[in-house]
């Protein structure tokens, strides 16, 4: 029997380990292995430079900490700083009208808050409320606003 090993350096090892990390965050929808990627490829060097193994991990864990903590606030604000901010969060807490009668089980309903217009629905699973209502809203789930009962002693703020 024939009994054929190639020998892999690790020269090749960090190289496939920064190909593989570089993959993935090319994949992937946000910075999540830049850093691990530099981290080999700093391996890598040390590796064709002969160094042992115990300090091409140390070379590997020194990079990737140090470019992740150099460059993660950088990346925050750049690759984070897209989304678009609306002023229909400035509706959380306000009081609402119902304008057509909230059921949860039949999934109808809607509001109207700073004289818009909102489909709507109740923080309880099978809440209602008639038409002309006055609630007040909790949070907003995709289009939806999620309102709930105003307490007895609130001011009506419309």
């Amino acid at each position: 029997m024939l009994n054929v090993s190639l020998p892999v350096s690790m020269t090749v090892l960090w190289l496939a380990a920064a190909i593989i990390l570089l993959v993935i965050e090319g994949l992937a929808p946000g910075l999540v292995s830049i850093w691990f990627a530099l981290g080999a490829l700093a391996a890598m060097i040390s590796s064709m430079l002969g160094a042992p193994f115990w300090l091409q991990l140390v070379w590997f864990f020194l990079v990737s900490i140090a470019t992740l903590l150099l460059t993660r606030p950088l990346a925050r604000k750049y690759v984070n700083g897209r989304a678009v901010h609306t002023n229909a969060d400035m509706a959380i807490g306000q009081d609402c009208v119902v304008t057509e009668e909230i059921d949860n089980v039949l999934g109808t309903g809607a509001v109207s808050v700073g004289g818009k217009i909102w489909t709507a629905r109740m923080t309880e699973p099978d809440g209602k409320a008639p038409q002309g209502a006055v609630l007040r809203v909790q949070r907003i789930e995709g289009v939806k606003l999620i309102v709930e009962e105003k307490h007895e002693t609130e001011e009506v703020n419309v």
